[in-house]
C-alpha cells in the first residue's frame, strides 16, 4: 500500500473506531476516556520569562559552596561528582516538583511509565562515566573476564516491530515485500556508513571527539541533501532514516545535518543490511545494539541519582538570576514553597540549564553563552501514557514488543510499560506513545504554539486514530490519557550547529577535561553536544561537577 493509500486507511479506521460504538445497537458505549495534561508546570517556567513572579528582592539569604541550576540529567550528574570529590555542601535548584528533566517517570492509574525517555544504549567504552554509574547502580558487573549487563534491566526480547504493508514484521527497517531495489540500497547505505566510520571519528559522547575536516564537512549539510548527492532516493530507506532522526532529534532528515543523521549510526553499531553476515538491522541481540529500560523509562534512573541528595535538591525553584560577583556567585530563585524569592552566595555556579534559559539568567552571559543560544533551536515534544483496562487483540504477523512503530505515520509508535514485568499474564497496561513536533515533512506549524493551544482532547483523537490502524479495538479499552508537553524537549542538530558550538569546550590541557566554563561558572547540558541524550547530558554534568570540585 503507497504512503497516501496508507494515510487514507488510517483516517478511515479512526473514524471506524469513533462510530463502532454508536452502531454496535446491543453493547453498550464504552466509559468514557478520562485524561488532561501533567507533568510539567507550563505556568511556572513562563513566570520566569515573562517575570510575573512577584518581587525580585531575596527575601531570604543562604550559603553554600557550589549551586547547581537545574536538575535534568546534567544537574544530577555534577551532583553525583561533587559528592564523589568529598563535596557536599552544595543545592541543586530544580523547578519542577520532580528533578529529571524530560527523563521523569510517572505512574496512570497504578501502573509506572515514562514521561519522557525510557531507554538507554548500552554504552561504549568512550562513555566511560555512564558504565562507572550502572556499576555502582548494580546494572554492570565484571563476570569471567567479561562485562555483563543485569538482565533484568536489559530490553526483553522481541524488542522492536513495524506494522508495514498490514501487518507486524520484526525490526524498524521496512523489509517485507520491498523490492531488490530497495535490499540494493539498504546494502550500499550499509556500506557506505562502515566506510565513513573508519574515516572519521564517531562516539558518544560528543565531547571526548576531536572536531575534523571530515567532521565539519557533513556538519555543513543537510541529511536529506547529502542522501541526494549519495544517490539514497529509495522511499522505504528515507522513512526509516527520517523515522531514526526524530526519534533522537526531534526532526526529519531535510532539518539534521548529514554529521547528525550519520552519527546515529556510526556512533553506535552501524547500519547492517538484512542478509549482512554481521548482523542484520533488526537484530536486537545484547552483542550488538541492546538496551537498558525501565517500567518508568529513565525516570528510574534519574531517580537514583535524585535519591541521595536530601534537602540539599531544592525542587519548586525557579532560577531567575546568576551573577557572578567579587566573591563568587549570586543566585536569585523564586521559591514555589515559600512564595518568595531567595538568593543564593556560593563559590561556584554548574549552569545545567538549556542555553536559552542560561542566557536570560545570566547576568552579563559571555559571548560562548550568547552565541550557543543564537544557535541552538529546539523541538516540541508530546508523550501520551495510555491507560487499558484488558489486552489488545493483535494483527498477524510480529508478536507484541517493547517498540511499537506504525509505518507513516506522524508518531513515533508506542512503548509498552508492562513488557519488563516478569508476570507473562495478559492484562490492563500503559501505552506510551511518542509525537515529536519540531520541523519535518510531517510537521511545519509552530509545534510549540500548537503545544500550548491545543486541547489535551485533540491529542486523544490524534493517537487514538494512529494506533487504531493496527488495533482496531484500542478506544474501547482505553479508560485514561495523561499526556505530558515539552515545549523545548530537546536542541535539534541543524547543519553547522557543530562547527558553531563544537569548538567552545574547553581544551583538556586547561584542566576543564572538556567542559565549557566562564570564571566561577561551569555550563552542563546536552545543548553543549547540540543533541539530547542520556549520555551526553550525564557525560557533561559528571565533567563540570568534577571540575567545580577540583576548583
Amino acid at each position: 500500500m503507497r504512503r497516501r493509500g496508507f494515510l487514507g486507511a488510517a483516517a478511515g479506521a479512526a473514524a471506524g473506531a469513533a462510530g463502532a460504538f454508536a452502531l454496535a445497537g446491543c453493547e453498550a458505549p464504552p466509559p468514557p476516556i478520562e485524561g488532561g495534561f501533567t507533568g510539567i508546570d507550563v505556568a511556572r517556567g513562563h513566570a520566569m520569562r515573562d517575570r510575573t513572579l512577584g518581587s525580585t528582592t531575596p527575601a531570604v539569604v543562604k550559603r553554600t559552596r557550589v549551586v547547581i541550576a537545574g536538575g535534568g540529567v546534567a544537574g544530577l550528574a555534577a551532583a553525583r561528582a561533587l559528592r564523589l570529590s568529598g563535596v557536599d555542601d552544595f543545592a541543586l535548584l530544580e523547578l519542577e516538583d520532580t528533578a529529571g528533566g524530560n527523563a521523569r517517570g510517572g505512574m496512570v492509574n497504578g501502573i509506572a511509565c515514562p514521561l519522557g525517555a525510557h531507554y538507554l544504549p548500552v554504552p561504549g567504552d568512550d562513555a566511560r562515566e555512564v558504565q562507572d554509574l550502572l556499576e555502582e547502580l548494580g546494572l554492570r558487573r565484571r563476570v569471567a573476564g567479561r562485562w555483563e549487563y543485569d538482565e533484568v534491566t536489559l530490553c526483553h526480547s522481541p524488542q522492536e516491530r513495524l506494522f508495514f504493508q498490514g501487518e507486524w514484521q520484526d525490526g524498524l527497517l521496512p523489509v517485507h515485500g520491498v523490492g531488490e531495489a530497495t535490499l540494493a540500497q539498504y546494502r550500499r547505505f550499509a556500506q557506505r556508513i562502515d566506510a565513513l566510520q573508519h574515516a572519521a571519528h564517531f562516539a558518544i559522547p560528543t565531547l571526548k571527539v576531536a572536531i575534523t575536516p571530515e567532521l565539519l564537512a557533513l556538519d555543513a549539510v543537510s541529511f536529506q541533501n547529502w542522501l541526494d548527492s549519495e544517490g539514497f532516493s529509495d522511499a522505504q530507506l528515507r522513512w526509516y532514516l527520517d523515522y531514526c532522526c526524530r526519534d533522537d532529534y526531534g526532526a526529519g532528515i531535510g532539518q539534521v545535518s548529514a554529521w547528525a543523521g550519520i552519527h546515529y549510526f556510526a556512533s553506535r553499531h552501524g547500519f547492517h543490511a538484512p542478509g549482512d553476515p554481521t548482523g542484520s538491522v533488526n537484530d536486537s541481540s545484547p552483542e550488538r545494539d541492546g538496551i537498558l529500560t525501565w517500567p518508568e523509562g529513565n525516570g528510574w534512573l534519574t531517580r537514583q541519582l535524585a535519591r541521595p541528595l536530601g534537602e540539599r535538591l531544592r525542587t519548586g525553584s525557579v532560577v531567575t538570576r546568576i551573577a557572578q560577583v567579587r566573591d563568587g556567585v549570586e543566585v536569585d530563585a523564586w521559591d514555589a514553597a515559600l512564595k518568595s524569592m531567595v538568593r543564593w552566595q556560593a563559590e561556584r555556579c554548574i549552569v545545567a540549564l538549556p542555553v536559552f534559559i542560561a542566557a536570560r539568567v545570566v547576568e552579563n552571559p559571555p559571548e560562548l553563552l550568547k552565541n550557543a543560544a543564537a544557535h541552538v533551536r529546539y523541538a516540541p515534544w508530546l508523550v501520551a501514557n495510555i491507560h487499558l483496562r484488558g489486552p489488545l487483540a493483535d494483527r498477524p504477523g510480529a508478536a507484541p514488543s517493547w517498540d511499537n512503530v506504525i509505518y507513516g505515520t506522524r508518531g513515533l509508535g508506542y512503548v509498552d510499560a508492562r513488557h519488563q514485568a516478569l508476570d507473562p499474564t495478559p492484562r490492563g497496561t500503559v501505552l506510551s506513545w511518542y509525537r515529536p513536533l519540531g520541523p519535518s515533512s510531517y510537521d511545519t506549524v509552530d509545534g510549540r504554539k500548537l503545544l500550548l493551544e491545543r486541547p489535551w482532547t485533540g491529542w486523544r483523537d490524534d493517537l487514538l486514530a494512529e494506533l487504531s490502524v493496527p488495533h482496531p479495538d484500542l478506544p474501547s479499552l482505553v479508560s485514561r490519557i495523561e499526556i505530558t508537553r515539552y515545549g523545548h524537549a530537546m536542541s535539534i542538530p541543524r547543519p553547522g550547529l557543530l562547527a558553531q558550538i563544537g569548538p567552545e569546550r574547553s581544551a583538556p590541557d586547561a584542566g576543564h577535561r572538556g567542559s565549557v566554563v566562564a570564571g566561577r561558572l561551569s555550563f552542563a547540558h546536552a545543548d553543549w553536544s547540540g543533541y539530547s541524550i542520556f549520555e551526553e547530558a550525564f557525560t557533561r554534568g559528571h565533567v563540570a561537577g568534577t571540575d567545580a570540585a577540583a576548583a
